[in-house]
């Protein structure tokens, strides 16, 4: 992580705790699986929470402006996609299995001679539109 994205985050961590959430957790780093060449691939979530009992996979994204794009808009699939793989690692390996959970998006921008400006999106995405579809097709 970057000295500004590092900053970012300790500002979403601040933010967060002054909401009510409790940390759980910062950069959970995991092996969760491996690329198309064989190579270990892994995942990291920026802060895991608790807003009240509901466990929150969050993501920072900090930008130093928002002339071109919403920080947010970096949380791509793919990304998305990462998180939620290494979301069920950490599920797993804390045998997390009946408690709801979600996953929200901070954005922090950070412009000179200005307060930084953070929002929280909660349920930013949600694990729905990577699960597998299955359906009849129908023959005419």
């Amino acid at each position: 992580t970057s000295l500004i994205g590092q900053f970012g985050e300790n500002l979403a961590a601040s933010f967060l705790i002054r909401r009510g959430y409790r940390l759980v957790s910062s950069n959970f780093k995991v092996p969760i699986g491996r690329n198309t060449r064989g190579a270990t691939v892994t995942g990291e979530i920026d802060l895991i929470a608790l807003d009240e009992d509901v466990l929150c996979f969050i993501e920072v994204k900090t930008r130093s402006s928002e002339d071109f794009a919403s920080p947010l808009a970096a949380i791509d699939l793919r990304k998305q996609r990462q998180i939620i793989r290494t979301a069920k690692v950490y599920r797993k390996i804390f045998t997390i299995t009946d408690i709801r959970f979600r996953y929200d998006g901070v954005s922090v921008i950070l412009q000179e001679n200005e307060r930084p400006k953070i929002e929280l999106f909660k349920n930013f995405w949600t694990e729905g539109k990577f699960k597998k579809k299955y359906w009849q097709d129908e023959i005419w």
